[in-house]
C-alpha cells in the first residue's frame, strides 16, 4: 500500500513523467521550485522533487510536531510549563505570554499540520522565539501578552 502525504490546499499538484526531466528539465526544475511535482517512472517507484527549502520547511514542522506530542501527552504542570520544557526559549516570556505562546503555536501547528503550509507553524514560532530573545536582552516589557 503506497502512502501520499496531503497535498496543500493552496498548491496544484503537478505531475511529470521522469521522461520529462531530460527533455524538459527547466520547466521541470522550475515547476519544483515553486512546490513538490509527482515524477511518474514506468520501471519504480514514484518519486516526489522539492527545493532544498520546502525539505527543510518539512524537517522543521516534524520537529515541532515532536515536541507539541511531548508537551501536549505530559500531564505534569500547565501547558506552558510543558511547552517552556520543549521550548526553553519561552522562559523570558511573561506568564501570560507563556500562555498565549503556547496556544498560537498549537493553532499555527494545527493549521500547518492541516494544510500542509509548513510555513505557517514555523513563523509563529520564530516570531515569539524573536520576541523571547528580545525580552531575554532587556528589550523591555512583553509586548505580545495580554
Amino acid at each position: 500500500m503506497k502512502y501520499y502525504p496531503p497535498t496543500p490546499i493552496s498548491s496544484q499538484a503537478r505531475t511529470f513523467n521522469s521522461s520529462d526531466l531530460s527533455r524538459n528539465a527547466t520547466k521541470v526544475f522550475a515547476a519544483a521550485e515553486d512546490h513538490p511535482v509527482d515524477v511518474t517512472r514506468r520501471d519504480g517507484e514514484d518519486l516526489v522533487l522539492m527545493s532544498k527549502r520546502e525539505s527543510h520547511a518539512r524537517d522543521q514542522l516534524l520537529e515541532i510536531a515532536a515536541r507539541l506530542i511531548a508537551a501536549a501527552t505530559d500531564e505534569r504542570g500547565s501547558l506552558e510549563h510543558r511547552m517552556s520544557q520543549m521550548f526553553p526559549w519561552m522562559l523570558p516570556l511573561s506568564p501570560d505570554g507563556q500562555r498565549e505562546c503556547a496556544q498560537d503555536l498549537l493553532d499555527a501547528s494545527r493549521a500547518s499540520f492541516s494544510t500542509g503550509q509548513a510555513h505557517l507553524a514555523i513563523a509563529e514560532l520564530t516570531a515569539w522565539k524573536e520576541t523571547a530573545s528580545a525580552l531575554a536582552a532587556g528589550g523591555g516589557a512583553d509586548p505580545r501578552s495580554g
